[in-house]
């Protein structure tokens, strides 16, 4: 098992590897990403992923790129590593070209990515549940492309760890919930899962998805509504969707205990169902 790199078809240890400095994507955030993991040596959702990568890179008007290539880059990348629970960040800038804001016609896209072992989210938070914060969403307006541009995010997480807390939950100038720092949000009241619809102010989460998905086969309702924080900080339960995440409880917001401060059923039901089907 290897923690590897790869830039532009070449395989590499990670600390040899290297981008130009005048690539678009460490100048102006002009790229986009995905995150993949594997469970027992399996990538999960992976046609998934490239469907939003895809999205993602239309969205920027990025010249297109044959999916199987990537797919294939991707696949080369994780055999070498052989990493059974690895996570792969892979990152496709518009080019490497000098500095201007005027997209150049042809930088060549830059296809670089990493794969290392994932780090778990401790155990007692799974069990227990987990505090967060909510603070002012100051993004940009189409969150729903899943770019670098993550400066607001990264302060948020920053806020919220400096609060001693797991995570930050961003909320619109109008109090509706969106998302957090790296997860989607979601809440449990009277038995049925509420999160936020798809617009362009949250990212179409891949595990959001298989969630939804798990509702439909286990007969919990769920709704894709919009809600404010009186919902958030009144309801039975609450949790976080991600690909490292997973269905992750929240047991508290903004010291305000959500339900009896405890894992709700619907929650472990739908952690424990997740993980069933990602080992499969």
């Amino acid at each position: 098992m290897r923690e590897l790199a790869y830039v532009n078809g070449e395989i590499m240890e990670i600390q040899k590897a290297m981008v130009p400095i005048e690539d678009r994507g460490y100048q102006f955030g002009d790229a986009v990403y995905e995150f993949i993991v594997s469970y027992n040596g399996r990538m999960f959702c992976l046609e998934e992923h490239l469907d939003r990568l895809q999205r993602s890179m239309a969205g920027l008007e990025f010249p297109s790129m044959e999916r199987e290539s990537v797919r294939g880059a991707i696949l080369k990348l994780f055999a070498a590593a052989a990493i059974p629970r690895a996570g792969l960040y892979l990152q496709i800038s518009r080019g490497v070209a000098p500095r201007n804001h005027q997209v150049p016609e042809a930088a060549g896209q830059q296809v670089i990515m990493t794969i290392r072992a994932v780090t778990e989210k401790p155990t007692e938070l799974r069990e227990n549940g987990a505090a967060v914060i909510t603070t002012e969403d100051l993004r940009w307006g189409r969150c729903d492309w899943k770019t670098v541009q993550l400066l607001p995010n990264v302060l948020a997480k920053q806020k919220a760890v400096a609060a001693g807390v797991f995570d930050a939950i961003f909320v619109s100038a109008e109090g509706v919930v969106r998302e957090a720092t790296s997860s989607n949000v979601a809440i449990v009241k009277d038995g049925v899962v509420v999160t936020h619809p798809l617009t362009t102010h949250i990212l179409p989460g891949i595990t959001r998805m298989v969630v939804l998905g798990l509702c439909r086969e286990l007969g919990i309702p769920a709704e894709e509504r919009f809600f404010k924080t009186g919902e958030l900080y009144g309801a039975d339960e609450a949790f976080l969707t991600g690909t490292v995440t997973e269905v992750l409880p929240i047991v508290k917001v903004d010291d305000t205990a959500i339900g009896t401060a405890e894992v709700g059923p619907v929650t472990r039901r739908l952690a424990a169902e997740l993980r069933e089907r990602a080992r499969a």
